[in-house]
């Protein structure tokens, strides 16, 4: 079965006046577009099985990230249904220079494994074998209470 910590994930993304909006700062459809691919290659990584995004629950933009800072973003599964993988997808501010973190972003995420027709199949259970995995899911878990 596979675990919680298997399923951690992380990216970096620099931000280019491409990625920007009229104020300079990441482009709040881009930084979901990254959120919503690492989230997929998570729960793509947990079920090994295509997955396709079902749900997006209260995602949340506490301050915004500058053009030039670097978009951290890390995703895990912290919840199996039978289909299904729920993960927990966030991002921070990091500061390319300093490595200063400061988070911007959360959400949950809700995929579903596919077959090629795209018929849905079954995903394993999710096992949490740390304590650091089960903080994780803890966390997970309380944000979305």
């Amino acid at each position: 079965m596979p675990t919680l910590s298997e399923t951690y994930l992380e990216n970096r993304f620099r931000v280019q006046p491409n990625d920007a909006n009229n104020v300079e700062t990441l482009h709040g459809g881009n930084l979901m577009k990254w959120l919503d691919e690492i989230g997929a290659m998570s729960a793509m990584r947990f079920s090994g099985e295509t997955c396709v995004t079902a749900g997006v629950d209260d995602l949340s933009f506490h301050r915004p990230i500058p053009l030039g800072d670097t978009a951290l973003v890390e995703a895990y599964v912290y919840e199996a249904g039978r289909t299904s993988a729920t993960v927990r997808v966030q991002a921070w501010r990091e500061d390319p220079r300093t490595g200063e973190t400061e988070r911007t972003t959360e959400s949950s995420f809700t995929f579903v494994a596919v077959e090629d027709g795209g018929s849905p199949v079954e995903v394993p259970e999710l096992t949490v074998e740390t304590d650091e995995g089960e903080r994780l899911r803890e966390e997970a878990l309380d944000a979305n209470s």
